[in-house]
């Protein structure tokens, strides 16, 4: 009853907007303002709220970026999130997630409010067009449904099932095509609408329609020429069409980006209004001035204020942090369980990061190793006995180092031996039985913020100018040392590793970060575990294979949908060390028409000896179609795991939907008549079997 409590909004049973429409009217003006920002508490009226983390890959309370500030807390540290995409399992990314807001929640309700938050802003559904850009590791990859699909289970993860409360707030970032560093504060991502709602958008909208999240960031760059802070997309689209209705903040200094950096406003007033109006409703800025400025002039009302805020509320409200304790499921945390400490905790991460690993050549069948005949074996690299963390990690309880975790798994009659400066390291590399090299970028750049100390690296404000693996010389002098040479890429994004793939038997790349990264990578090196990732970007040869940088019209040539050069690997490549066969593709009709689905299913066999998964792919291709479509697009995958000699059939599903484009003069999708081949296989360029169905619109 309404009466047991001192104010109507802090009923849990009463209708939601009227909850919101009693606090917003018991607030002061100064107090809309400061619930603006990222934290929207409101002490006087006892309502206690929650500010933001990050959490790309964990709960970030440490790490480069000093997300702990000054007393760091510990938390279960995973996989890069271009290498939980490389896992290509949406049901394993989700359960990341929910490991992520487990503790985040215990981390919220058993320390003072100010150490951590429910509100995470992850994931980050931004498309990685071009492997140059310094970002590309908070993405995952560069298919607008395969990000969806994993964004979706991301959000899903951290959010929970509950029918009422989330469990944490999943704030998407950054809307829209964020995808280069340099210049970001200024730039314009310019393209047409088809793309916008093709590509660019996609993982945002099944974000919002299909995974549930109510919470994201907008972009630093400008879309056509207009800020996204302050770009109309935030309400036509997000709010109109999507169902968005939660909140919409700026990047930090986002708000005085559209004053200093795109010279849209004269000043910060005009630039709080405009924000306003356009659905921001927190800032990561100092705003309170200009925005008190702004109401003070009469460019803003209190009505705005209440407006903006009326959305930030709602999410608070689904996180039950208006709400009695007891009536939320997720307040209830033991404090002496630390959740990091947790041994099923380390096997996960050690499992994520194993179904992370790409095996990307196994000439001769060098991998797995065999232990029968390894008695010396070198470590060797800038990578070997490194855990490197980006800045957007948190502190890992504790890390395993490649070297490390090759010495724990070999037998102690076994010398592993690893030497830093590159004299010793031939020596050693002479007289082994195997050299493993592990070498790549370093995910802060080895420097200070906007800088880093080679071509190849990149990261957050600053994209990189090389995808040549400086290491590469490193790497060719080892092996004219030793030709039983693995090499082991630890990176946050493709290089060009032409000579490598070349001469090498035995190539793997697994991304930076995790706690597990040297069990894992020795559990794959030595066939505990058969390898299954799969690339989630097109690795080119060289950057004469790319657009310009500044090219958003991804149809002049940019990743496997329209590119018609040779790659180096392909878009959804992988190896295993096991075969399959695929055989007796069906379909369920031989129609598609709008709002169907159809069913395929192949048969997959396991051919070889050991156990191993499997990550089947479905492409389709346009023939005849009256607009310019992609040469492939993909429309579904399983990852399935197998016995030796197992058969299974694996089913997929294409959507009459994911067949239509945009018509950007009728503002709809459009389902025309023709016919789609549609193509399954083990990667975009490997396609074991195809078929084709014809579409009545």
């Amino acid at each position: 009853m309404a009466t047991d409590y001192e104010h109507p909004f802090q009923d849990p049973d009463l209708d939601p907007e009227q909850r919101i429409d009693d606090l917003l009217g018991l607030m002061t003006r100064d107090e809309k303002v400061a619930c603006l920002s990222t934290n929207p508490s409101v002490p006087r009226l006892g309502v206690r709220c929650s500010g933001h983390v990050e959490g790309l890959h964990g709960l970030a309370l440490g790490g480069p970026g000093r997300w702990g500030r000054d007393a760091p807390i510990p938390t279960t540290t995973f996989p890069q999130a271009i290498g939980l995409g490389e896992t290509w399992d949406p049901d394993l990314v989700r359960r990341v997630a929910e490991v992520e807001s487990d503790e985040a929640r215990w981390v919220f309700h058993t320390t003072d409010f100010e150490r951590g938050g429910i509100v995470v802003r992850a994931p980050n559904a931004d498309l990685g067009r071009d492997p140059r850009w310094g970002r590309t590791e908070e993405c995952y990859g560069e298919d607008p449904y395969f990000n969806g699909t994993m964004t979706v289970a991301f959000v899903r993860g951290l959010q929970g099932d509950d029918p009422r409360y989330l469990r944490c707030a999943s704030l998407m970032k950054h809307f829209l095509a964020n995808s280069n560093e340099n210049e970001r504060e200024w730039s314009s991502s310019s393209f047409d609408g088809r793309l916008f709602h093709e590509y660019y958008s996609v993982p945002f909208r099944m974000g919002v329609e299909e995974g549930g999240s109510r919470a994201y960031m907008a972009a630093y760059n400008a879309y056509n020429g207009t800020p996204c802070t302050i770009h109309p997309m935030l309400i036509d689209v997000t709010v109109k069409q999507w169902g968005q209705d939660g909140i919409i903040c700026t990047d930090g200094g986002a708000f005085k980006f559209l004053v200093n950096q795109h010279r849209h406003f004269p000043d910060l007033r005009r630039a709080a209004k405009a924000c306003l109006d356009a659905g921001i409703n927190q800032f990561l800025d100092r705003f309170q001035e200009a925005t008190i400025a702004a109401l003070e002039e009469g460019l803003l009302t209190e009505a705005d204020l209440e407006r903006a805020l009326r959305g930030v509320f709602r999410v608070m409200l689904r996180l039950g942090l208006l709400d009695p304790p007891e009536r939320v499921p997720y307040t209830r945390v033991d404090p002496n369980d630390v959740p990091w400490e947790r041994e099923e905790r380390k096997q996960f991460v050690r499992h994520v990061t194993c179904k992370s690993i790409v095996l990307l050549k196994n000439a001769r069948a060098r991998l797995p190793l065999d232990l029968r005949r390894l008695k010396f074996v070198a470590v060797l690299g800038s990578r070997a006995n490194q855990v490197l963390l980006d800045w957007y990690s948190g502190t890992p309880p504790y890390v395993v180092t490649p070297l490390e975790g090759i010495r724990k798994r070999l037998e102690p009659d076994v010398t592993v031996a690893h030497a830093e400066d590159e004299a010793g390291a031939l020596e050693l590399a002479r007289a082994a039985d195997v050299v493993i090299v592990c070498a790549g970028n370093h995910p802060t750049g080895d420097a200070p913020w906007a800088k880093v100390t080679l071509p190849s690296f990149g990261k957050e404000a600053v994209d990189r100018r090389s995808l040549t693996l400086e290491e590469e010389r490193f790497i060719l002098e080892v092996f004219a040392a030793n030709p039983n040479t693995v090499v082991v890429l630890v990176s946050s994004f493709p290089y060009a590793i032409n000579w490598t793939d070349d001469n090498v038997d035995a190539i793997v790349h697994v991304t930076h970060n995790s706690q597990e990264l040297g069990n894992a990578l020795a559990d794959v090196l030595f066939g505990d575990f058969n390898p299954a990732g799969r690339l989630v970007q097109t690795w080119p040869r060289s950057l004469e294979q790319l657009p310009p940088m500044f090219d958003y019209d991804i149809r002049h040539g940019r990743g496997y949908m329209y590119s018609e050069g040779q790659p180096l690997y392909p878009f959804g490549y992988g190896l295993s060390y096991t075969t399959f066969a695929y055989a007796a593709l069906r379909t369920s009709a031989e129609t598609l028409s709008s709002g169907e689905r159809l069913s395929l299913q192949v048969e997959v066999t396991n051919t070889g000896s050991r156990a191993g998964e499997e990550v089947v792919q479905l492409y389709v291709r346009y023939e005849n179609s009256g607009v310019k479509r992609p040469n492939l697009q993909l429309c579904d995958f399983r990852r399935v795991a197998f016995e030796p000699g197992e058969k299974k059939t694996v089913e997929l599903e294409l959507r009459a939907e994911q067949a239509a484009y945009y018509d950007v003069a009728k503002q709809v999708f459009v389902l025309e008549n023709g016919t789609l081949e549609l193509m399954v296989g083990r990667s975009s360029a490997d396609h074991e079997l195809r078929t084709r169905v014809t579409v009545v619109a």
